[in-house]
């Protein structure tokens, strides 16, 4: 169950650097590589001659080379030439719109027709100097909804991440979730507690006593089709929250864009953003790290989850206050899937 017209994060810059990246999205296999001048660009992943994987080929003037029979393939999707053979005649693939911003590559799975470059998600944080940002991205195999849950819903940090930002205050916080359109919105706000080991180490870097007291909030962010931004970070209590003097708080937004693969399979683009000492390069390698450690603790989560969604699909999963937000998302995603089918049966009866 995927929205296909829209944008995704489909890799990021460095995967295409020097050769074609295979990768399949909302279960279309598709070959991305940099074309004419650096631009890059994204065909279906299919030589018409045999049907090969065009990404493991290689490119060359600009064209993507077939490393089957060498089969010469246009950004276009039409073929130019092959060695020996008159190809002229040959059918067109699919070519997708393709965009690099904001240190991604975007790619739009649906109708080329309706793509729209305005319509990627604007991202502050990734056009200023008082941000620093670092990530990467891992394949799991899960239900990306089962992602979103996860984002959306962060009461697990009490127990899947109790050595880094987990703590018992989120036990005893309720979230607050809102929706507004297609956006989902979940807060959950912690006064006048002691700050976890993750926040302690950001305080710290910050020059802020990791003894303080300080007031902590989670407002998680789902936007369709599956992307979660997550504003996230403590400041001395008193001092306004997220919205306190920077030199008072150690802020971030932790970055999920979630793309699926298959149905039971994403690919999940993660990542922190963050306001204070942007200019500390250690600080942010270091935070990638942790970070990646998190989201791995997660990924066991996840992966077993649906290992026994699988075994059982006949058990209905409960549903509590706090899953609000993933349910919610789910809500939207259904919402916007089943406008683009009805829309599709219109156009095609």
């Amino acid at each position: 169950m995927f929205i296909k017209n829209t944008w995704y994060v489909a890799c990021m810059p460095n995967e295409i650097d020097g050769k074609p990246l295979g990768r399949q999205i909302c279960g279309e296999r598709i070959a991305f590589y940099r074309g004419v001048e650096g631009k890059v660009a994204a065909v279906e992943d299919f030589c018409p001659h045999r049907g090969a994987a065009l990404s493991l080929g290689f490119v060359e003037n600009g064209n993507l080379v077939c490393g089957y029979h060498g089969l010469v393939m246009g950004c276009d999707g039409k073929t130019v030439a092959m060695p020996m053979q008159r190809v002229g005649g040959f059918p067109c693939i699919k070519n997708y719109p393709v965009v690099e911003k904001y240190g991604f590559i975007w790619v739009w799975p649906g109708n080329p027709e309706k793509a729209d470059e305005s319509l990627i998600p604007h991202l502050d944080w990734a056009v200023s100097d008082e941000w620093a940002y670092g990530g990467d991205m891992f394949h799991v195999n899960c239900d990306y909804r089962l992602m979103i849950d996860n984002l959306m819903d962060l009461t697990h940090e009490a127990y899947v991440h109790a050595d880094s930002i987990g703590q018992e205050e989120i036990d005893e916080s309720p979230p607050d979730t809102n929706v507004d359109g297609d956006k989902v919105v979940t807060s959950r706000y912690m006064n006048e507690i002691t700050a976890p080991p993750f926040w302690k180490a950001g305080m710290r870097a910050n020059g802020i006593d990791e003894s303080a007291v300080v007031d902590r909030w989670q407002i998680s962010r789902f936007s369709p089709p599956s992307h979660v931004l997550i504003d996230v970070g403590v400041a001395l209590t008193g001092k306004g929250g997220m919205d306190a003097d920077p030199k008072d708080r150690a802020r971030g937004i932790v970055v999920g864009f979630i793309t699926p693969e298959t149905e039971n399979s994403h690919w999940y683009f993660w990542g922190m953003a963050r306001n204070f000492k942007a200019d500390d390069a250690e600080l942010t390698e270091r935070t990638k790290v942790r970070q990646g450690e998190i989201f791995t603790q997660d990924l066991s989560v996840l992966e077993a989850q649906q290992r026994n969604l699988d075994d059982h699909p006949e058990r209905r999963l409960l549903m509590l206050n706090i899953d609000a937000g993933g349910v919610q998302s789910r809500r939207v995603i259904d919402r916007l899937v089943k406008a683009e089918q009805e829309e599709n049966a219109t156009a095609s009866a």
